[in-house]
């Protein structure tokens, strides 16, 4: 059995960078708080290697729509960081409305690079427009 603590904290600038890379389709330097061979579970995709994450993701936000995330809790454990929030996806399609599913993610942190995601679990959902 593994005991873990938790504190409650703000949200960290790495955690941020990489979400506004997301809202704003940059897909830059805010994935560099990911490992070089970082895994991704994001519901069911299963990801290896920073440069597949972003790809992955820049493919999935490129379906048609935008997207803004807010984390609303973050807690931080030493080597898991763990968060939940929101995720409003807005349809280019302005027939569609947008969707404000709940998201929870962990983040374990490398091994080696203690600073950097070395495995992503998430969820969010259900999505539907």
């Amino acid at each position: 059995m593994t005991t873990m603590s938790f504190t409650k904290r703000q949200p960290p600038e790495w955690l941020l960078a990489f979400w506004r890379e997301i809202d704003e389709k940059t897909f830059g330097e805010g994935f560099d708080c990911l490992a070089e061979d970082a895994t991704c579970n994001l519901g069911v995709a299963d990801w290896k290697g920073r440069e597949a994450i972003r790809e992955n993701l820049r493919a999935f936000i490129d379906t048609g729509f935008s997207a803004v995330h807010d984390v609303t809790e973050y807690w931080d454990g030493g080597s898991l960081k763990v968060f939940r929030g929101t995720v409003t996806m807005t349809p280019d399609d302005q027939t569609h409305s947008a969707v404000k599913p709940v998201m929870t993610h962990f983040f374990y942190m490398d091994e080696r690079e203690p600073a950097k995601v070395g495995r992503w679990y998430g969820a969010v959902g259900p999505v539907t427009f």
